[in-house]
């Protein structure tokens, strides 16, 4: 009988064992931390809770140097194991004492059993496909070579460290098995890690990776029944049986699940129903069983139960999202830090054992790394990709661990053995992730997103030449970012209000399209029968945010797929189809420091004019209708520091440091879009509100707003305000207590202007004021959509509190519609500083503002925000020449 299931007999027997009467606790006196198998569970659990906090203390920091998880488990092992703490005195026989390893080693395996059903689940035959002859010689030379000379290295091994009485031949076939294999699991993470999950090179690696994560499989259980075989018979009816039961899966046992998810379980929708995961974890624990019985392992049976998931509508995703947590949290690390329990590094006291030690790590490296980066280079590859594919497939980590695992539970490998090949994994794990990044870094490749194109696309921005000589344009091309399915009627309301960009007088047509001939022909047959309008294009980016979780590394493999099963996505394409919108769709699975990167390479890449950031606010946070402002908790208390804060929970400046990074690199225009939700009573179109105090991004705001405009259920008031000079005399002279302005972590476009460039940006202001509040006496279509827009100038000592006080009357003027206020960020040749007055105003509302409103709305959309006002913001800022 196997290990797993001896323990679950033995676990049966101390349950039927234990005394019911006494319900003894520590009023009685007891110990928790003592062993008691009448009562295990107070030991594990202590013993659980000081191992998930070791091991998230040590990804927290390991974590920050682009290590895999399994490093923190096993390095969290071996603190606590007898290479560290178990030197202080009685600290192994409190926490870790060996009759209760036990209980740690059932939960462990339940544990491993299912996180091998995970990565069954991750392997994909299909990506074989891709580049499937070089992957298949990279993974036979890089199985073939390493297997060579890791029975090669066994020999000295054997003589120098291992008693007689093992069996030579077992010995050198686990030593072969553990320098040959390649951890499929961590290179998956690893991949997904450094952005080349999606490249060449990674699909090259990972489809290398999983005939030769297969074959090592193969080989291990060959390893465990040999092992486990009292002689040659019996080793044969334990493979004939192993044969025979993955036949038996992957047949019949898959054909009938798949019918019963599709009639049953919900595959079409792409979501395991009660009935569907109840027969998966009867099928994962009885396959698990069947492999212990027979001989060979339990983990082989719970990955040849991955393989029997079908992989449609995104079925094995939502089927990891119920199981990952409570295994990779909770589960698995329990089976590494017993890996780390087991090694002791102090065994490793002389010249030889660390001689023996460096040559395991040379050879396992050099064996993997040579063969697979010169096959690579005789396929094609540069040496920067050679030598990437290299690196990769020498990782070691969680698989290695295992077959070292079961190797010293078969006492094939001893505890000084054991240790050394398990630093040896940690070291060539660890090396991984540098070499890559060394060998392949961002610089010299092309990352991307999946994109899929949906409609046709349109042309860049067309001119609009307009009384005063100005050449501006209005915008026909946006990127609009998608992390939140919360985010879409935000987007869908902004696209709207510029579902059709105007015409001028004279146009400029520019075809920049790398769609195909045709579409831009389409485009420009639509755009000369319907000389006074066009359509616009809008690029969706779909922004996954990829964590360490095992659902992540699927949904990033599976991009390709997911584009065109993702929801948000699915609503922005329909949103197109039935206002006739072209719009194009991209999903990127990436870790959120990296959003604002994707968002400008995307920008860049699609030539857009404007990139469209909505800020959703949750539906509780806005203000009922027909009552009085609610006591609810203001979403962005967490940038003004608020004292009255009822939710310390919502934090927005993770997404605030996004959206900088937006606007410190950004190409092309950005609009933060915060959406506050159109009110019930609202008859038509919001009636915006723009204050204008001048500089390139209040233009900017003017021109979107007179493109909004163009809708004729638009209305709007601009004021153009000027501050009093001895107020901003006095402003120059105080010293601001509220300092902003770049940081390291999160860079920031500033105030920076000479004398030259105020006059040229002053001229500019008159010049576009002049041009729009005097042409709503033309009869062309600008001139329709200029006399839909109030103008007026107004000199204040206060302007932000007179914006304010503009805004509601606006507002009450205007009650059937709800209020958009338009401003420009105005962080680069500002006009005016409103620090003081920002400060003021702040305290007035009972807030306690820090740097971080400011420097992501632009002092005048700040003071908006922190008014409480229930009004949606657009936030513009115009793109650096």
């Amino acid at each position: 009988m196997g290990e797993f299931s001896r323990a679950f007999v033995e676990l049966g027997q101390g349950l039927v064992r234990r005394a019911a009467a006494e319900q003894s606790g520590i009023f009685a006196g007891l110990n928790p931390a003592t062993v008691n198998s009448n009562d295990p569970f107070v030991l594990w659990v202590i013993q659980s809770i000081i191992i998930i906090g070791m091991t998230q203390l040590l990804a927290l920091f390991l974590g920050r140097i682009r290590q895999p998880r399994v490093i923190s488990e096993v390095i969290g092992g071996v603190l606590l194991g007898p290479t560290v703490m178990g030197r202080i005195p009685g600290f192994t026989n409190a926490l870790f004492p060996k009759d209760s390893l036990q209980y740690l080693t059932l939960t462990s395996t339940i544990g491993l059993v299912f996180f091998l059903f995970l990565v069954g689940l991750e392997l994909d035959i299909r990506v074989v496909k891709k580049n499937a002859k070089a992957s298949a010689v990279i993974s036979v030379v890089g199985l073939c070579v390493p297997l060579g000379l890791g029975a090669a290295l066994a020999v000295p091994l054997y003589d120098q460290f291992t008693d007689p009485s093992i069996n030579r031949g077992y010995f050198i076939l686990f030593v072969a098995v553990a320098v040959g294999i390649t951890a499929f699991p961590v290179l998956c993470r690893i991949l997904t890690e450094v952005k080349l999950l999606d490249t060449t090179v990674g699909v090259l690696a990972l489809s290398a990776g999983v005939g030769n994560d297969v074959v090592g499989w193969i080989l291990l259980a060959l390893a465990v029944a040999l092992v486990n075989a009292s002689n040659g018979l019996t080793a044969l009816y334990v493979l004939l049986t192993g044969i025979g039961f993955v036949l038996f899966l992957l047949l019949p046992v898959k054909w009938g699940y798949k019918w019963a998810a599709r009639k049953f379980g919900g595959l079409d929708r792409g979501e395991p129903n009660a009935l569907m995961m109840t027969i998966t974890l009867i099928m994962v624990l009885f396959s698990a069983f069947f492999t212990d019985i027979i001989g060979i392992h339990p983990i082989f049976g719970g990955f040849l139960a991955g393989l029997v998931i079908p992989k449609v509508n995104g079925y094995e995703i939502a089927l990891v999202e119920k199981l990952e947590d409570f295994v990779s949290l909770l589960l698995l690390p329990q089976y590494f830090i017993l890996s780390g329990l087991r090694t002791n590094l102090g065994l490793l006291n002389n010249g030889i054992t660390w001689g023996y030690t460096v040559l395991i790590c040379v050879v396992a490296f050099f064996a993997k790394f040579i063969s697979c980066s010169f096959v690579a280079k005789a396929f094609g590859f540069s040496i920067r990709e050679s030598g990437a594919v290299g690196s990769l497939m020498a990782c070691k980590g969680l698989v290695e661990l295992i077959v070292l695992n079961v190797g010293l539970q078969a006492g094939i490998l001893n505890q000084r053995v054991f240790s050394m090949f398990v630093l040896h994994a940690l070291v060539l794990t660890f090396i991984t992730t540098p070499l890559v990044l060394a060998f392949y870094p961002e610089r010299v490749r092309s990352g991307g997103t999946t994109s899929l194109e949906a409609g046709l696309t349109a042309t860049p921005g067309v001119a609009l030449p307009r009384d005063g000589g100005q050449d501006e344009e209005f915008k026909s091309r946006f990127s609009i970012i998608l992390d939140q399915i919360e985010h879409l009627p935000a987007a869908m309301t902004f696209a709207q209000l510029v579902r059709i960009a105007p015409f001028g007088r004279s146009t400029r047509h520019r075809d920049n399209s790398s769609i195909a001939k045709e579409s831009a022909d389409d485009t420009l047959k639509e755009t000369e029968a319907s000389p006074r309008s066009r359509p616009i294009s809008i690029d969706a980016l779909r922004l996954i945010e990829l964590s360490d979780r095992t659902s992540a590394v699927l949904k990033s493999q599976s991009a390709d797929v997911l584009i065109h099963q993702d929801t948000t996505l699915s609503v922005m394409r329909t949103y197109g189809r039935l206002n006739q919108l072209n719009v194009s769709t991209s999903l990127a699975v990436l870790p959120q420091e990296e959003f604002a990167n994707s968002v400008v390479a995307h920008a860049r890449n699609t030539d857009s004019h404007m990139i469209v950031v909505p800020w959703a606010v949750p539906h509780s946070d806005i203000t009922d209708v027909d009552g009085p402002p609610a006591a609810l908790t203001n979403p962005f208390d967490a940038l003004f520091r608020k004292s009255h804060s009822t939710n310390d929970d919502v934090s927005p400046i993770a997404t605030s440091n996004v959206i900088r990074r937006i606007f410190a690199n950004s190409p092309a225009d950005v609009a933060l879009f915060i959406d506050r939700g159109i009110s019930n009573k609202a008859d038509g179109l919001p009636h915006f509100f723009l204050p204008f105090f001048g500089g390139p991004d209040d233009r900017l705001a003017l021109l979107l707003l007179v493109q909004f405009c163009h809708n004729p259920a638009v209305t709007a008031t601009v004021v153009r305000l000027r501050t009093a000079e001895s107020v901003q005399a006095t402003a120059d002279k105080g010293g601001a207590q509220l300092t902003y302005g770049n940081t390291l972590t999160y860079p920031d476009t500033v105030y920076a202007q000479n004398t030259q460039t105020r006059l040229q940006s002053d001229t500019a202001d008159n010049i576009a004021w002049s041009s729009y509040a005097i042409a709503s006496t033309r009869s062309d279509e600008l001139g329709s959509a200029l006399r839909r827009i109030t103008f007026q100038e107004e000199t204040s000592a206060k302007p932000l509190h007179r914006v304010l006080e503009l805004a509601g009357a606006a507002a009450s003027n205007h009650s059937a519609k709800p209020l958009f206020v338009v401003v420009g960020r105005s962080r680069r040749l500002a006009v005016d500083s409103h620090k003081q007055e920002l400060l003021q105003l702040a305290q007035e509302h009972n807030a306690t503002i820090s740097s971080e409103a400011p420097r992501t709305f632009g002092e005048v959309g700040a003071a908006v925000v922190a008014s409480g006002a229930n009004v949606s913001l657009v936030v513009v800022q115009a793109a650096s020449s």
